[in-house]
């Protein structure tokens, strides 16, 4: 599974990222891979620090935390703390749970088929515990970069006869497109859900913006608490220069200056309370050269909530969100492929996208709402590229062997496509594994 958390930005307008469903051929033995890549085009939330903490108050916008999921952590800032265990335990929950939505979505339209099914596996590599049941082995695997359903069709070790008619690569071609797209369709109606529950619990997301760049939180020891930013503060200017009124562009102005003065003095003008104040914060020098502050930055609005009067309001609430999400993860992956060379550098792991989880969930466990359901839609727009490893590539392999008249490629060739595929986005989800690990605060505070 291949997913863009960038969305998440977008849609408080907001990579986690997404999660990337890669799969091999169809007709082979190999299973049906999911494997996690995030791409966090959104730079809403950065870790920018403050010195002296003075007239400790609070948020004049106590919403404003609502919406910490939309704002995201760029590589060498804060992906986010793993101090509170329970939010980290809920971000992963709700990772694992998508995962296995997908991939039970292969899993039913197989079966429902009679297509025979040998594995269901959250995960990669070895395994740490499994069970089996009607033939089919259930197993949790020690490397969390996705999942996969696995088919016996070339099981050497499988007593079905190569000819079964309901080995999938022995059905008709319309049965395998079925069971390939199945876990994008599952994404898909699991994140419609998802916004329902939303709407009937909390309600629908209704949001006011104001001027600057609300700051949720204040890292202790920063930059930002040692000159005097505080939890709730509100930066109205930036060396002089108005910020535009709330949303992405007044937090990447924000960032961008930060970023390019590290060590140097950065006049803010701050709204706190009823009274503005003017100070100097001196950025700290991050690891690569540019400034951090150690601040969480959102955009400054107000969110209320609206619960529908009846059914028929909250279907109609549902598919205005969900028609909204969708097209903010739809355009946010075009802008991701358009400026590949400067996003590359932002895209994440599933290290990455359980810190952001985690910092949703311990600002507002509302926030998880549509934290899941825009890294299923996420990962269903991806899936469906035609790229090898994934959904699509798969269901390109389907209709080249239509248009041959129902001849499929050599079978070496088929999986020599499938496997480089597979096997890159492995080492890319190991590399980002470790990227991400060693931007997470407190392992960058060891080194």
């Amino acid at each position: 599974m291949v997913v863009n958390i960038s969305s998440f930005l977008s849609s408080s307008s907001f990579s986690l990222i997404k999660l990337t469903n890669s799969k091999p051929r169809t007709h082979l033995s190999k299973p049906l891979y999911s494997s996690l890549c995030y791409s966090f085009s959104s730079l809403d939330s950065l870790n920018l620090h403050c010195k002296n903490q003075f007239l400790r108050i609070r948020s004049r916008n106590p919403l404003g935390r609502r919406l910490e999921f939309r704002s995201w952590a760029l590589p060498g800032f804060d992906f986010g703390n793993f101090e509170n265990a329970q939010s980290v335990l809920e971000a992963a929950g709700v990772l694992t749970t998508i995962i296995v939505v997908h991939e039970s979505g292969h899993f039913l339209a197989a079966y429902l088929q009679g297509i025979h099914v040998s594995k269901f596996a959250v995960g990669f590599g070895p395994i740490l515990a499994k069970f089996n049941s009607n033939n089919v082995e259930y197993s949790i695997r020690a490397f969390p970069l996705g999942g996969f359903v696995g088919f016996p069709d070339n099981d050497p070790e499988s007593d079905i006869p190569v000819d079964d008619k309901n080995l999938l690569k022995n059905r008709p071609i319309l049965d395998r497109v079925i069971v390939i797209s199945a876990g994008v369709v599952a994404n898909i109606i699991f994140a419609y859900v998802i916004i329902f529950v939303q709407i009937l619990s909390v309600g629908l997301p209704v949001q006011e913006a104001f001027p600057g760049v609300l700051v949720p939180e204040v890292r202790a020891f920063s930059a930002a608490s040692r000159d005097g930013l505080l939890p709730g503060d509100v930066i109205l200017q930036v060396n002089g220069s108005e910020l535009p009124k709330a949303g992405p562009s007044a937090v990447l102005e924000l960032v961008d200056v930060i970023k390019k003065n590290p060590k140097k003095n950065v006049l803010l003008k701050v709204g706190r309370g009823q009274q503005d104040y003017e100070f100097g914060v001196t950025p700290d020098e991050n690891f690569d050269g540019t400034g951090k502050i150690g601040v969480q930055l959102s955009p400054n609005v107000k969110v209320s909530k609206v619960l529908p009067k009846n059914l028929v309001e909250a279907f109609n609430y549902t598919g205005k969100e969900f028609w909204g999400l969708s097209s903010n993860v739809l355009d946010s992956l075009k802008q991701t492929f358009l400026n590949f060379s400067q996003s590359a550098s932002k895209v994440s792991g599933p290290v990455a996208i359980i810190a952001v989880g985690a910092e949703v969930a311990r600002s507002n466990i509302d926030g998880l709402y549509q934290f899941a359901a825009i890294l299923n839609i996420n990962l269903a727009v991806i899936n469906l590229l035609p790229l090898p490893a994934l959904d699509g590539g798969s269901l390109a392999l389907i209709l080249i062997e239509a248009a041959r008249g129902g001849r499929k490629l050599p079978l070496e060739l088929e999986q020599r496509i499938m496997s480089s595929g597979i096997m890159l986005v492995v080492l890319l989800g190991l590399f980002l594994i470790v990227r991400d690990t060693l931007n997470l605060d407190f392992v960058r505070d060891m080194l």
